[in-house]
């Protein structure tokens, strides 16, 4: 397995489908799963590849406060299981607007950290699975993902906050989180509002099935 360097994402954690993802992460290699109790590996990606943790101070922090501050947590359903033309079997949110329109702030303000490095014209909110495998030994399918899945889905979710997160072979991490609406302090376990340092801040290729 090719060890690729580590980046930061802001992402909204979905606990209702941690034990799924976490155990198809474990399947492709078992280094992307996390020792840290807050890092969630079932998310929907709210911007990434975003800036090194070194970037981050006071002006970026209060950037994303600002924009998380007048975006109210909001409930969506987990159903619909689709795959990308790149093989990438995912859960589609429904409804997808809050999630676009927290994209398209933050990328607003981040203008040097365009969603996916700009690769995809059409950016679509999703949780990812898995990916499509036609070997003998690990057949995978959108229609084995869905039997996979069993009763997890449909998931009634609610977006209360964004974590940073640092995605890297043996370091994934949460580095901070900040919660969603207009209300002081942290949310989780952590209350974390400090970024902590990370090694190396360079983008994978987003084709990585885990991101």
């Amino acid at each position: 397995m090719a060890t690729h360097p580590g980046h930061t994402v802001l992402q909204v954690p979905v606990p209702q489908l941690e034990t799924f993802v976490r155990a198809r992460t474990a399947h492709y290699d078992a280094d992307y799963v996390s020792a840290d109790p807050d890092y969630v590996h079932a998310h929907v990606t709210a911007l990434g590849p975003f800036l090194p943790p070194e970037a981050i101070g006071g002006p970026e922090r209060d950037s994303i406060l600002e924009i998380l501050r007048e975006t109210e947590p909001f409930e969506f359903v987990l159903a619909r299981v689709a795959t990308f033309p790149n093989g990438i079997i995912h859960l589609v949110p429904e409804p997808e607007e809050p999630f676009r329109r927290l994209t398209a702030r933050l990328a607003r303000a981040f203008p040097q950290c365009p969603p996916y490095a700009g690769q995809f014209p059409d950016v679509r909110p999703h949780l990812t699975l898995d990916a499509v495998s036609d070997s003998v030994s690990d057949s995978v399918s959108e229609a084995s993902t869905r039997r996979l899945l069993g009763e997890l889905v449909p998931a009634r979710c609610r977006a209360e906050r964004l974590d940073l997160a640092w995605y890297e072979q043996g370091g994934c991490r949460v580095l901070a989180s900040w919660p969603l609406g207009p209300q002081d302090g942290m949310v989780g376990p952590s209350r974390r509002d400090v970024v902590t340092p990370a090694a190396r801040a360079v983008s994978v290729p987003v084709s990585d099935p885990r991101t």
